[in-house]
């Protein structure tokens, strides 16, 4: 197996997860904060897909899905137009609102993106620098593991969300 292909098979695995952790979620469903301030689902599957739009686009030197086909004005949240969600306060957690099928639609737009640039790459390109604001520099290759990283991270913690909210088998009215 070589590296593009180990990539591409880690990568194609998330939009699954995305789409198990959104089936049969309602608005208050994505909205809902563990313990009233842990993040919600759908900031969780919204900053998911804006991590991975941001870092594969600026790795690779391309417009970002979210501003290149109009999600930015699609989602119209009250954040600015590169605004990923990183270090955001809970008033800003509790902005990100959308509904289920737009979260899904913008993550498969991301992911395709992201393949796109996987398919176009070999092993040398994995050594080239995308980043000297570290030390040492950051590789594509290391952007690309980061991000897969930070990706199963979010999507697990979303999953983790929607089990703290689902009603026991045995519940009343189950």
């Amino acid at each position: 197996m070589q590296s593009k292909e180990l990539l591409l098979e880690a990568f194609d695995r998330l939009p699954a997860l995305v789409r198990q952790v959104l089936e049969g979620l309602g608005e208050v469903d994505l909205q809902r904060r563990p313990a009233g301030n842990g993040n919600s689902i759908g900031w969780l599957i919204w900053h998911t897909g804006r991590v991975e739009d941001a870092q594969v686009a600026s790795a690779s030197g391309l417009e970002q899905v979210w501003t290149a086909e109009g999600f930015v004005s699609r989602f119209g949240l009250p954040l600015a137009e590169r605004d990923t969600g990183y270090g955001h306060t809970s008033e800003q957690v509790d902005a990100v609102m959308a509904p289920r099928e737009l979260l899904q639609e913008y993550y498969a737009a991301v992911h395709r993106q992201t393949v796109q640039v996987l398919q176009g790459i070999d092993d040398p390109d994995l050594d080239r620098v995308v980043d000297k604001h570290w030390d040492p520099p950051v590789t594509l290759g290391v952007r690309l593991v980061s991000i897969l990283g930070d990706c199963l991270q979010h999507l697990g913690q979303a999953a983790y969300a929607k089990g703290l909210h689902a009603e026991p088998a045995d519940a009343p009215g189950a």
